[in-house]
C-alpha cells in the first residue's frame, strides 16, 4: 500500500467485478412498453429506442458468492436498422441462458433439448437464473462498466461448482416427460440503473 498521501498506485474503478467473474445471476427484464406482434414481441417486455434499435432492458443481480446482491445492466438486443449483428448477438445471449439455466450442453439437439431452447415469450426469460460470464465495457460517457455478454453450459468444468447443484442434462437418451429445471429465484436489492439507449456515444456502431 502506497502512503497516505500518494495515490498514484490506487484502482481506478474498485467497483467493477474482474473480466472473467462467473456468477450465477438472475435477470429482471426492466419493461419499455414496445410491442410488435408480428415479431413475437408482447407483454410490453420490450423497448424501442430512438435510433429505432429494439432490446431487452436486463438488470442482472448476482445472487450468490462475494459479488453477491451486485447487479449488471445489458441490453439484449432483438433488432438494429443497422443490420443483423445486434440481433444475432442477442440470440446468441439468450441461448447461453437458456442452455446455463436449464442444464443443457450446446453440443445436445435432441428433440428434448431443442424443445428447451424454445419460450412461449419474453415472460420465460424474466427471472431466469443462470450463470454469466462478467465482461467490461464501456458506458455512453466512455467509463468502464460491467455488461453480460455470455452464458457458461453445462460444458464448462466449472458450471456444476458455481450453479451449486446439478440441474437436469439432457441428452439424445432423455425419456419424453423429461422437463427443464431452473433454480428458485433469490431476492435482488434496489439500486439507479444506468440510462440504457443504443445510439449513445461509446457504443458500436451497429448498436445505435
Amino acid at each position: 500500500m502506497g502512503s497516505w498521501n500518494d495515490f498514484n498506485d490506487a484502482q481506478s474503478n474498485t467497483n467493477l467485478i474482474p473480466k472473467g467473474t462467473l456468477a450465477k445471476v438472475r435477470l429482471t427484464i426492466r419493461p419499455g412498453g414496445f410491442d410488435d406482434a408480428s415479431q413475437g414481441w408482447t407483454g410490453g417486455y420490450a423497448t424501442r429506442g430512438s435510433t429505432g434499435a429494439v432490446y431487452l432492458n436486463g438488470e442482472f443481480t448476482v445472487t450468490e458468492g462475494p459479488y453477491a446482491r451486485r447487479k449488471v445492466f445489458t441490453l439484449i438486443g432483438l433488432y438494429s436498422p443497422k443490420g443483423p449483428d445486434w440481433t444475432n448477438m442477442g440470440r446468441s445471449l439468450v441461448r447461453g441462458m437458456l442452455n446455463s439455466a436449464r442444464g443443457i450442453s450446446d453440443k445436445d439437439m435432441s428433440a428434448e433439448a431443442q424443445a428447451a431452447r424454445r419460450i412461449s415469450g419474453f415472460a420465460d426469460l424474466d427471472g431466469i437464473e443462470f450463470i454469466a460470464r462478467i465482461d467490461i465495457g464501456t458506458d455512453a460517457s466512455g467509463d468502464d462498466k460491467n455488461e453480460i455478454r455470455s452464458a457458461v453450459t453445462p460444458d464448462h468444468r466449472d458450471y456444476a461448482q458455481v450453479m451449486g447443484t446439478a440441474p437436469l442434462q439432457f441428452s439424445g437418451n432423455a425419456g419424453p416427460g423429461a422437463t427443464p429445471q431452473q433454480n428458485a429465484a433469490a431476492p435482488t436489492s434496489s439500486s439507479n440503473p444506468p440510462a440504457a439507449n443504443p445510439g449513445a456515444p461509446g457504443r458500436p456502431s451497429w448498436a445505435q
